[in-house]
Protein backbone atom coordinates (compact mmCIF):
# COMPACT_ATOMS: atom_id res chain seq x y z
CA UNK A 1 0.00 0.00 0.00
CA UNK A 2 1.45 3.30 -1.11
CA UNK A 3 0.44 6.32 1.72
CA UNK A 4 1.42 9.87 0.58
CA UNK A 5 1.70 12.72 2.80
CA UNK A 6 1.19 15.77 1.49
CA UNK A 7 2.67 18.54 4.43
CA UNK A 8 4.29 21.88 4.58
CA UNK A 9 6.59 20.93 7.61
CA UNK A 10 10.19 21.42 5.00
CA UNK A 11 12.20 19.47 2.81
CA UNK A 12 14.01 17.21 4.58
CA UNK A 13 12.54 18.44 8.25
CA UNK A 14 12.00 16.30 11.37
CA UNK A 15 8.51 16.58 11.23
CA UNK A 16 8.24 14.18 8.43
CA UNK A 17 10.47 11.10 9.76
CA UNK A 18 8.30 11.48 13.00
CA UNK A 19 5.00 11.04 10.65
CA UNK A 20 6.45 8.32 8.95
CA UNK A 21 7.54 6.01 12.17
CA UNK A 22 3.96 6.87 13.59
CA UNK A 23 2.69 5.23 10.23
CA UNK A 24 5.47 2.90 10.64
CA UNK A 25 4.08 1.11 13.62
CA UNK A 26 0.42 1.94 12.58
CA UNK A 27 0.45 0.78 9.37
CA UNK A 28 3.46 -1.55 8.94
CA UNK A 29 2.73 -2.71 5.06
CA UNK A 30 2.56 0.97 4.06
CA UNK A 31 5.40 2.56 1.80
CA UNK A 32 4.93 6.51 2.67
CA UNK A 33 6.21 8.58 0.42
CA UNK A 34 6.69 12.77 1.57
CA UNK A 35 5.56 15.44 -0.70
CA UNK A 36 6.63 19.18 0.63
CA UNK A 37 5.11 21.73 -0.31
CA UNK A 38 5.80 25.72 1.02
CA UNK A 39 4.54 26.97 4.34
CA UNK A 40 0.67 27.29 5.06
CA UNK A 41 0.74 26.52 0.77
CA UNK A 42 -2.79 24.93 0.95
CA UNK A 43 -3.90 25.87 -2.74
CA UNK A 44 -0.29 23.77 -3.45
CA UNK A 45 -1.58 21.08 -1.00
CA UNK A 46 -4.78 21.16 -2.89
CA UNK A 47 -3.69 20.77 -6.27
CA UNK A 48 -1.06 18.01 -4.96
CA UNK A 49 -4.02 15.87 -3.59
CA UNK A 50 -5.95 16.06 -6.70
CA UNK A 51 -3.41 15.20 -9.22
CA UNK A 52 -2.46 12.08 -7.06
CA UNK A 53 -6.07 11.31 -6.65
CA UNK A 54 -7.23 10.89 -9.90
CA UNK A 55 -3.76 10.32 -11.33
CA UNK A 56 -2.65 6.58 -12.35
CA UNK A 57 -1.72 4.23 -9.51
CA UNK A 58 -2.65 1.41 -7.03
CA UNK A 59 -5.96 1.26 -5.97
CA UNK A 60 -5.06 1.19 -2.03
CA UNK A 61 -3.47 3.99 -2.21
CA UNK A 62 -3.64 6.52 0.31
CA UNK A 63 -3.10 10.42 0.01
CA UNK A 64 -2.96 12.17 3.52
CA UNK A 65 -2.56 15.84 3.40
CA UNK A 66 -1.78 17.96 6.49
CA UNK A 67 -1.25 22.11 6.37
CA UNK A 68 -3.17 23.36 8.93
CA UNK A 69 -2.32 27.44 9.11
CA UNK A 70 -5.16 27.73 11.60
CA UNK A 71 -6.30 30.61 10.19
CA UNK A 72 -9.92 29.76 10.27
CA UNK A 73 -10.49 31.81 13.40
CA UNK A 74 -8.17 35.17 14.81
CA UNK A 75 -9.08 34.21 18.51
CA UNK A 76 -6.98 32.19 20.86
CA UNK A 77 -7.24 28.80 20.35
CA UNK A 78 -7.43 26.52 23.43
CA UNK A 79 -5.49 23.08 23.53
CA UNK A 80 -3.70 23.67 19.75
CA UNK A 81 -7.25 23.28 18.65
CA UNK A 82 -7.38 23.83 14.13
CA UNK A 83 -8.70 22.65 11.25
CA UNK A 84 -11.03 19.68 11.28
CA UNK A 85 -9.68 16.24 9.60
CA UNK A 86 -12.12 15.05 6.50
CA UNK A 87 -11.88 12.10 4.32
CA UNK A 88 -13.25 10.97 1.59
CA UNK A 89 -13.09 7.33 -0.50
CA UNK A 90 -12.95 7.68 -4.44
CA UNK A 91 -14.72 5.08 -6.79
CA UNK A 92 -11.28 3.67 -7.84
CA UNK A 93 -10.75 2.97 -3.78
CA UNK A 94 -8.68 5.60 -3.26
CA UNK A 95 -8.73 6.84 0.42
CA UNK A 96 -8.45 10.81 0.95
CA UNK A 97 -7.71 12.11 4.41
CA UNK A 98 -6.50 15.36 5.29
CA UNK A 99 -7.26 19.00 7.31
CA UNK A 100 -10.39 20.89 6.00
CA UNK A 101 -7.73 24.38 5.68
CA UNK A 102 -8.13 26.39 2.49
CA UNK A 103 -8.27 24.78 -0.28
CA UNK A 104 -6.52 22.03 0.96
CA UNK A 105 -9.45 19.66 -0.46
CA UNK A 106 -10.81 22.32 -2.74
CA UNK A 107 -9.65 20.47 -6.19
CA UNK A 108 -11.37 17.39 -5.06
CA UNK A 109 -14.60 19.36 -4.02
CA UNK A 110 -14.78 21.10 -7.56
CA UNK A 111 -14.98 17.74 -8.87
CA UNK A 112 -18.29 16.42 -6.80
CA UNK A 113 -16.33 14.34 -4.54
CA UNK A 114 -18.21 13.79 -1.28
CA UNK A 115 -16.15 15.12 1.68
CA UNK A 116 -16.99 13.86 5.24
CA UNK A 117 -15.49 14.85 8.43
CA UNK A 118 -13.87 12.52 10.47
CA UNK A 119 -14.88 11.40 13.89
CA UNK A 120 -11.69 12.44 15.51
CA UNK A 121 -10.20 15.53 18.22
CA UNK A 122 -9.35 18.31 16.34
CA UNK A 123 -7.41 19.25 19.58
CA UNK A 124 -5.03 17.93 21.88
CA UNK A 125 -1.49 18.58 20.26
CA UNK A 126 0.72 20.87 18.36
CA UNK A 127 1.42 18.47 16.30
CA UNK A 128 -2.21 17.10 15.34
CA UNK A 129 -0.23 15.01 12.34
CA UNK A 130 1.46 12.66 14.44
CA UNK A 131 0.10 12.62 17.74
CA UNK A 132 -3.96 12.85 16.76
CA UNK A 133 -4.68 12.15 12.87
CA UNK A 134 -2.88 9.10 12.34
CA UNK A 135 -4.92 6.53 14.31
CA UNK A 136 -7.47 7.64 12.23
CA UNK A 137 -6.10 7.20 8.86
CA UNK A 138 -5.17 3.66 10.16
CA UNK A 139 -9.00 2.93 11.15
CA UNK A 140 -10.35 4.17 7.67
CA UNK A 141 -7.59 2.45 5.96
CA UNK A 142 -8.74 -1.04 7.58
CA UNK A 143 -12.20 -0.27 7.06
CA UNK A 144 -13.60 1.34 9.98
CA UNK A 145 -16.32 3.98 8.25
CA UNK A 146 -17.82 4.36 11.17
CA UNK A 147 -14.96 7.41 11.38
CA UNK A 148 -16.82 9.69 8.82
CA UNK A 149 -19.40 11.72 10.04
CA UNK A 150 -20.88 15.05 8.78
CA UNK A 151 -20.76 16.33 4.96
CA UNK A 152 -17.73 18.96 4.74
CA UNK A 153 -18.21 22.04 2.20
CA UNK A 154 -14.98 23.87 1.63
CA UNK A 155 -13.50 27.02 0.11
CA UNK A 156 -13.53 27.30 -4.02
CA UNK A 157 -10.41 26.22 -6.29
CA UNK A 158 -9.04 29.60 -7.16
CA UNK A 159 -9.82 30.41 -10.39
CA UNK A 160 -7.16 31.10 -12.91
CA UNK A 161 -4.40 31.59 -11.09
CA UNK A 162 -1.12 29.74 -9.95
CA UNK A 163 -1.57 26.60 -8.43
CA UNK A 164 1.57 24.89 -8.21
CA UNK A 165 5.30 25.42 -8.58
CA UNK A 166 7.07 22.58 -9.72
CA UNK A 167 10.97 21.80 -9.32
CA UNK A 168 11.90 23.19 -12.49
CA UNK A 169 10.22 26.31 -12.19
CA UNK A 170 7.04 25.29 -14.02
CA UNK A 171 3.75 27.77 -13.12
CA UNK A 172 0.95 25.12 -13.08
CA UNK A 173 -2.41 27.10 -13.47
CA UNK A 174 -5.68 26.78 -13.22
CA UNK A 175 -6.54 27.95 -16.37
CA UNK A 176 -7.87 25.23 -18.67
CA UNK A 177 -8.25 26.78 -21.93
CA UNK A 178 -6.41 28.60 -24.37
CA UNK A 179 -6.63 32.24 -23.99
CA UNK A 180 -6.01 32.72 -27.27
CA UNK A 181 -5.14 31.16 -30.22
CA UNK A 182 -2.49 29.19 -30.71
CA UNK A 183 1.19 30.72 -31.65
CA UNK A 184 -0.49 33.84 -30.66
CA UNK A 185 1.63 36.18 -28.45
CA UNK A 186 0.39 37.36 -25.33
CA UNK A 187 1.31 39.25 -22.18
CA UNK A 188 0.68 37.40 -19.05
CA UNK A 189 0.25 39.59 -15.67
CA UNK A 190 1.05 37.74 -12.15
CA UNK A 191 1.07 39.91 -8.85
CA UNK A 192 3.46 42.77 -9.94
CA UNK A 193 5.01 40.81 -12.96
CA UNK A 194 4.47 41.23 -16.61
CA UNK A 195 6.02 38.88 -19.02
CA UNK A 196 5.50 37.75 -22.86
CA UNK A 197 4.30 34.57 -23.60
CA UNK A 198 3.29 32.28 -26.47
CA UNK A 199 0.34 30.25 -26.39
CA UNK A 200 0.96 26.78 -27.77
CA UNK A 201 -0.49 23.54 -28.05
CA UNK A 202 2.57 22.18 -25.83
CA UNK A 203 5.10 23.42 -23.67
CA UNK A 204 8.17 22.12 -25.77
CA UNK A 205 7.06 23.96 -29.33
CA UNK A 206 8.33 27.15 -28.75
CA UNK A 207 12.08 28.48 -29.52
CA UNK A 208 13.99 28.22 -26.87
CA UNK A 209 14.73 31.22 -24.70
CA UNK A 210 10.50 32.15 -24.94
CA UNK A 211 8.06 31.31 -22.31
CA UNK A 212 5.33 29.04 -23.42
CA UNK A 213 1.77 29.03 -22.17
CA UNK A 214 0.58 25.61 -23.03
CA UNK A 215 -1.26 22.19 -21.32
CA UNK A 216 1.17 20.66 -19.11
CA UNK A 217 1.49 17.70 -17.44
CA UNK A 218 -0.77 18.11 -14.75
CA UNK A 219 -4.84 17.57 -15.30
CA UNK A 220 -7.60 15.14 -14.80
CA UNK A 221 -11.18 14.41 -15.83
CA UNK A 222 -9.93 14.77 -19.74
CA UNK A 223 -8.24 18.35 -19.26
CA UNK A 224 -5.59 19.65 -18.84
CA UNK A 225 -3.59 22.31 -16.57
CA UNK A 226 -2.12 25.11 -18.65
CA UNK A 227 1.40 25.60 -17.47
CA UNK A 228 3.86 28.99 -17.98
CA UNK A 229 7.31 27.00 -18.83
CA UNK A 230 9.87 29.09 -20.05
CA UNK A 231 12.15 27.05 -22.45
CA UNK A 232 15.90 27.59 -21.49
CA UNK A 233 14.78 29.20 -18.26
CA UNK A 234 12.84 29.46 -15.15
CA UNK A 235 9.29 31.09 -15.42
CA UNK A 236 8.51 31.27 -11.41
CA UNK A 237 11.95 33.00 -11.43
CA UNK A 238 10.45 35.72 -14.20
CA UNK A 239 7.60 36.04 -12.56
CA UNK A 240 9.06 36.70 -9.09
CA UNK A 241 8.58 33.22 -8.00
CA UNK A 242 4.79 34.36 -7.39
CA UNK A 243 2.58 32.15 -4.43
CA UNK A 244 -0.04 29.64 -5.20
CA UNK A 245 -3.13 31.52 -5.41
CA UNK A 246 -1.84 34.41 -6.96
CA UNK A 247 -4.36 35.65 -10.15
CA UNK A 248 -2.98 35.30 -13.76
CA UNK A 249 -4.14 37.55 -15.87
CA UNK A 250 -3.40 37.18 -19.85
CA UNK A 251 -3.45 40.55 -22.01
CA UNK A 252 -3.90 39.77 -25.68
Amino acid sequence: MLLTVVADYGIGDLAFAEVRQRFAKLLPEADVAAIPVPPFDTVSAGFCVAQLAFGDGPADRVIYANVAPRQDEDEPREDNAGERLVAARLESGVLLVGVAAGASLSFLAAEGVPLHAVNVADAGSQFRSRDVFPGAVAGLVKGDDGLLGDPVTVAPVPERAVVYTDGYGNLKTSWYDAPAETGTTVRVRIGGAEVEAMVSDGVFTVPAGTVSFAPGSSGWGGRACYELFARGGNAAELFGFPDSGTPIEVIA
